[in-house]
């Protein structure tokens, strides 16, 4: 039985693809939008690798450090939502182009920076203007294509720079710290977004706003903003003060409770920032929880790996960066090559097998010693997780999308970058405290030599990998159940071509 989404809010018409003006350039449409998607994705990884010369550089301190990432994520995850509103009221294409300019200019704001502070409020409007560019990037792809063969392959592409991404960012930042400087990770931005602004105002035509486009719900945006600050700034602080610290304690359940209070919100106000039937639907309710648990899952193997390859194996900035290439790979493979496979049977089996095989790779990396060697056991664990991610996350973006009305194809859309983020920091934080913990387990009642102290890292790294094994294995269950069987098909009526 095919599943097909709609919208009790959609209006009672077909719009002929002959209609939109970008049908014509569709997939020169997708390559905009991809590379806006790169750029967004780098961010959360290329200044990873780039921390340890930029604080040298800059002189901060260990406990300051975390910011320089925490500061894009608060920015970001928190204002996704608003993000995605502003592309349905403004219009897609002038946030598209919005979010483009102004991360460009924060880029190059922090690539100069020559202190902290300014280092820190960089990445925070790196986050702002992401949040706008983000969401409008997915809306567009969503209204652009709606042929059910074309969708499905547009956004395998999307899906595989969207997992590949933050592999794609190591690479670089390898590269661009080892040859250039830490500063190029930011500046690198530059040139990418001014090759997506040309193509965007190239190719996307202009549209009028509208006419049913209703007004910003303040107060739903002020609790959410204020709910998702709170609780990604507790999740962060826990890694460093401890999860039975006052600061985290209050931070999480206050953002908790105001989480709660904004679904009360919602369900109440005339026109919400978040209708909740996007959210309550069975299908995009999977796919949200797909790309939650691949964000938590992939934080693992992008953070872990890389200490263990860099600080365990020795790897230099730009070897540890390659190292993920075969990841990339199999992400890309997948994501890619089973687009049509997706659009025939629907995402429920590519989801749970994917979520399944990434279990197997977190296994896999639990095996790892102080002296494992890269081929015989790195490698495999790299493609098959690979493999599993693209498998999981190309169908679980389309699904998300599917069968949203125009007007709130933003929000949708935004909806699912905002869980993709909001895993990632619970990722960040919950793993980082169960290797902290790990670690000084097993140096308890041991010498602190330098062998104990390799033994113990290592030790933290695979108790996170069997962590993250526990994460995948729970998500293929629950998603898997969550998803009905048959295709996800694509309501004209739902989803109307024409964007503005």
């Amino acid at each position: 039985m095919a599943t097909t989404l709609t919208d009790d809010r959609s209006p009672d018409r077909v719009v002929d693809p002959a209609d939109n003006p970008h049908h014509a350039t569709r997939w020169l449409i997708l390559a905009v939008i991809a590379l806006a998607q790169l750029i967004v994705v780098l961010d959360a990884t290329i200044v990873n690798i780039a921390l340890p010369s930029a604080q040298e550089a800059l002189a901060f301190s260990n406990d300051n450090r975390q910011w320089i990432v925490t500061g894009y994520a608060l920015a970001f995850g928190s204002l996704l939502l608003l993000g995605g509103r502003l592309s349905d009221l403004i219009g897609r294409r002038p946030m598209f182009i919005a979010g483009l300019i102004g991360f460009a200019a924060a880029s190059a704001v922090g690539g100069a920076a020559q202190n902290f502070e300014v280092l820190v409020g960089a990445r925070v409007a790196q986050g702002v203007f992401g949040a706008l560019l983000a969401p409008a990037a997915l809306s567009l792809l969503t209204v652009t294509f709606t042929d059910a063969k074309e969708r499905a392959r547009a956004f395998a592409i999307f899906g595989a720079i969207s997992g590949a991404g933050g592999a794609i960012g190591l690479i670089l930042g390898g590269a661009l710290t080892e040859y250039l400087s830490w500063r190029w990770c930011l500046y690198v931005n530059v040139p990418l977004a001014a090759i997506a602004v040309v193509g965007a105002i190239v190719m996307l035509k202009k549209q009028p706003k509208a006419e049913d486009a209703k007004g910003i719900d303040v107060p739903g945006t002020v609790i959410v903003v204020a709910g998702l600050v709170s609780f990604v700034y507790g999740l962060a602080s826990a890694e460093s003060d401890g999860w039975g610290s006052a600061t985290t304690l209050i931070c999480v359940i206050a953002g908790l409770a105001l989480l709660a209070l904004f679904a009360v919100v919602e369900s109440r106000v005339k026109d919400p920032l978040l209708p909740l039937h996007i959210v309550w639907d069975r299908t995009r309710g999977a796919s949200f929880l797909v790309v939650a648990f691949v964000g938590i899952g992939l934080f693992a193997v992008f953070l872990f790996l890389t200490y263990y390859v860099s600080l365990t194996l020795g790897y230099s900035p730009l070897k540890t960066g390659f190292s993920f290439v075969p990841m990339i790979l199999g992400i890309m493979a997948t994501a890619t090559g089973s687009a049509g496979l997706v659009a025939k049977i629907g995402p429920k089996i590519p989801v749970f097998v994917g979520m399944l095989l990434a279990a197997v790779g977190m296994v896999l990396f639990a095996q790892l010693e102080v002296d494992s060697s890269y081929a015989a056991h790195i490698l495999p664990g790299l493609i098959i997780t690979g493999l599993g991610i693209g498998l999981s996350m190309a169908p679980a973006f389309s699904a998300a999308t599917s069968g949203v009305d125009a007007e709130h194809a933003g929000v949708a859309s935004a909806s699912v970058n905002t869980f993709q983020q909001i895993g990632g920091s619970i990722g960040t934080a919950v793993l980082s405290a169960f290797a902290a913990t790990a670690t000084t387990d097993y140096l308890a009642g041991r010498s602190a030599s330098e062998l104990n102290q390799q033994l113990a890292a290592v030790h933290g790294y695979t108790t996170v990998f069997w962590w993250a094994a526990g994460i995948f294995l729970v998500g293929a269950i629950l998603c898997g159940a969550l998803f009905r069987s048959g295709p996800v098909e694509v309501d004209p009526d739902a989803a109307p071509v024409l964007a503005h």
